[in-house]
Parts: structure tokens; C-alpha cells; sequence
């Protein structure tokens, strides 16, 4: 019972930390050294991997953005952390 009681006092206080909005997905990226970052081609291949037809990729609010065709045909912009290739955010343009 302890331990559940200190996991719970542990994720309530880190839970404030993890909190964000859809409008500050992008800002997850944050300032990383761009030494670390993944090159253009890793981020690329990291995207077709995931299924996606990548037309472009370009840097902003320090994510990689990354213009591509999905399986369904729709255009999508996967906003990628730079250093772990994670999507933080992805929108499908109508």
C-alpha cells in the first residue's frame, strides 16, 4: 500500500511537467543542440517506416516538419523531434 501511495504522490508531481495542449505539441521538440539532431535522411526513413511517402521536410519551432502522403492518399505534416525521431504532432490537411 506504501508503494501505490508514493507512485501516486510521485505521478501526481510530475504530472505538471507531462501536461501540454495540442498548441504546444510543437514546443516538445524545445532547444536541442543541433549536433544531436538526426540527419534529414534518418528523420526521412523514419517516416517511411511509419508508412509514410515523405515529399519534403523542413526545421520549425525546433522540430523537423515533414510533408508526406499517407497510405489512405492524404497529405500529412508530422512535426518530428529532432533526436529521437518521436512525432509530437501530426495534422492531415483536407
Amino acid at each position: 500500500m506504501r508503494i501505490l501511495l508514493a507512485t501516486l504522490i510521485v505521478a501526481t508531481a510530475l504530472s505538471p511537467a507531462f501536461a501540454s495542449s495540442d498548441s504546444d505539441d510543437s514546443r516538445k521538440c524545445g532547444a536541442t543542440d543541433k549536433a544531436s539532431w538526426m540527419s534529414v535522411a534518418d528523420i526521412s526513413a523514419k517516416a517511411e517506416a511509419m508508412g509514410l511517402k515523405v515529399r519534403s521536410v523542413k526545421t520549425e519551432d525546433g522540430c523537423y516538419e515533414v510533408y508526406a502522403i499517407d497510405a489512405k492518399g492524404q497529405r500529412i505534416e508530422a512535426y518530428m523531434h529532432p533526436v529521437t525521431g518521436e512525432v509530437v504532432r501530426q495534422k492531415v490537411d483536407d
